[in-house]
């Protein structure tokens, strides 16, 4: 038997249609399982998950549903069982950043306070609280894997001189790092919660993963990189999949950190 295979499971990726969503959702097809991608009203298509859609068109399901909105996710989670069966793997991958060139403040002391408890609400709150709705079904069963996608900066700052040469000038959001520090607590949580009752927990952090940066930041941010690259998509599938499977029945309450090996030193 392989213990990769998610034939017959129903996977569950919120924030499907955004950066990463597709990454995961591709690595949970190709490995068997179905796929129900949720993600808000509204938000901006995306090619990859369309392609996707239509490569596995029996096996994907796209659903509205907001992390922020509890009415939402028990509306698309009374589809999920109906339309597909109860979900085994749940994949909390929706967030907020703002990466350089998406405006924000500059200074630590200009950022409002509003804007710090939005990242919180959707990165730690949002996770919570779609884990409360597919979680149970899981538990009923005896048996999941819920992963939180957290990232390297749970762990550490990030340097701002990986930004210094950028005008105007650029600040990585600090609630940012410490909601995805409190998602992988959290993580831990659960893990201790729900581990007698069949259900894993885990975080999988991955390091930056290229996506448009310009040349000066990536000569920055690969010499701080002990495999000396970024991350590409194509590294971030297995790991995923590791945490899905049986492959890793034994391992709960890890964080996984994809990350070239930063955090390393």
């Amino acid at each position: 038997m392989n213990p990769f295979d998610l034939t017959g499971r129903v996977a569950v990726v919120t924030g499907a249609l955004g950066k990463l969503g597709p990454v995961w959702s591709e690595a949970l097809l190709r490995a068997g399982a179905t796929l129900v991608g949720l993600d808000r009203e509204g938000a901006p298509p995306s090619p990859a998950f369309d392609a996707l859609a239509q490569a596995f068109e029996k096996r994907v399901l796209w659903l509205p549903a907001d992390v922020r909105d509890r009415a939402s996710l028990e509306r698309a989670r009374e589809r999920v069982v109906a339309e597909v069966g109860a979900p085994a793997i749940l994949v909390n991958n929706a967030g907020v950043d703002a990466p350089p060139g998406s405006g924000g403040s500059a200074r630590i002391e200009d950022v409002p306070a509003d804007v710090f408890l939005g990242i919180l609400e959707v990165n730690v709150v949002g996770a919570f609280q779609v884990t409360q709705v597919f979680g149970p079904a899981m538990v009923a069963a005896g048996r999941g894997s819920v992963i939180n996608v957290g990232s390297l900066y749970a762990s550490v700052s990030p340097d701002a001189r990986f930004y210094d040469h950028l005008s105007p000038p650029f600040l990585k959001p600090p609630a940012y790092g410490a909601s995805k520090a409190a998602l992988v607590n959290l993580t831990r949580y659960l893990a201790t919660h729900w581990g007698p009752r069949g259900v894993r927990v885990n975080a999988l952090s991955p390091g930056g993963v290229l996506g448009g940066q310009d040349a000066e930041f990536r000569r920055k941010f690969t010499a701080r990189v002990p495999l000396g690259r970024m991350a590409e998509t194509g590294d971030l599938g297995g790991p995923l999949v590791f945490l899905a499977s049986d492959a890793s029945a034994y391992v709960t309450g890890a964080e996984l950190r994809v990350d070239g090996g930063f955090t390393a030193w």
